[in-house]
């Protein structure tokens, strides 16, 4: 008699640096998603798949939840808006932190209506202050009728309390991906995202956030692999400072993306990398859709 299994999409959401990716990385005991100190860091959907003891979860990190300000940011929030309807399962994950989130009307009714399909986790437990704990229970409880449990996605102090609380509520089912595949996105996908994160962690101000990268040439068959990717930058004077003076930023950007990648792909690796302008990307609906983002038919 064969055993019963399940699998399922579940989807992280939260405010942005609620640390949604570090608890991807945490649930799949690898580095998958990219994780900087600075909001915003996840725009794209990152999917994450973790089989075990006959459950495939299979995770939906998203960028936070904003109230959009341009085009990318419509992107964005489209991506969660789909993660949510994929998902079986919504984790709402609230930084133990800051005071309650400030959620639109519409988000919460959408939440409201998922039932006993929504968690909500309160993260950063090993650094949250009682009382802000206290206040964020109230409120999941007033605004959500939902009882949060408390975890911290470094630590890992409460994850696999929570794996246990997700595995349930999955539907029975044979699993949806091979047993050993840990995501559905390529291998150029986590490079370019390599790149971005070295971005956000070298720069400052409005550089990282005006940065968007794309893997041009990846020559696997070659011994060091041979990898040329694109940053995208908007202005002529953020050009500047990605290269440094005689070329010193790059190089540095280079090394420390290299490493990073290198880890990850557990090869030697040849990067080269390229800094062009693309003026106002974020809010120009053919540059987002040739850099892969999802823009909202009705604002094209």
């Amino acid at each position: 008699m064969n055993e019963t299994t399940r699998a399922g999409y579940v989807a992280l959401i939260g405010l942005p640096n609620a640390g949604k990716s570090s608890l991807l990385n945490q649930l799949l005991g690898t580095k998958l998603s990219i994780v900087t100190p600075l909001a915003q860091t996840t725009r794209e959907r990152v999917v994450g798949i973790d089989t075990r003891d006959g459950v495939q979860m299979v995770f939906l990190d998203t960028p936070g939840i904003v109230d959009p300000a341009y085009l990318l940011h419509h992107a964005m929030a489209g991506i969660v808006e789909e993660a949510i309807s994929d998902a079986d399962v919504i984790v709402l994950l609230l930084d133990g932190t800051r005071p309650p989130p400030a959620l639109a009307p519409e988000v919460l009714s959408t939440l409201r209506k998922a039932g006993p399909r929504l968690l909500v986790t309160i993260n950063k437990g090993d650094v949250a202050a009682d009382t802000l704990v206290v206040e964020l229970r109230e409120w999941a409880r007033e605004q959500l009728g939902v009882v949060p449990e408390v975890i911290s996605a470094t630590s890992g102090a409460g994850v696999e309390e929570l794996r246990a609380r997700i595995a349930p509520l999955l539907p029975e089912s044979p699993f949806l991906f091979p047993e050993d595949e840990m995501s559905t996105q390529s291998v150029r996908f986590f490079v370019a995202e390599l790149v971005r994160e070295s971005v956000f962690e070298l720069f400052q101000e409005e550089v990282p956030y005006s940065v968007a990268t794309k893997v041009e040439e990846f020559r696997e068959e070659r011994d060091p692999l041979v990898i040329r990717a694109t940053i995208y930058v908007e202005r002529p004077s953020q050009k500047a400072i990605v290269i440094g003076k005689g070329g010193s930023a790059i190089r540095e950007l280079g090394t420390h993306a290299r490493a990073k990648i290198e880890r990850f792909l557990e090869r030697h690796v040849y990067l080269e990398l390229w800094v062009k302008v693309l003026p106002k990307w974020r809010k120009s609906p053919l540059e987002l859709r040739r850099l892969g983002f999802p823009v909202p038919q009705e604002r094209q």
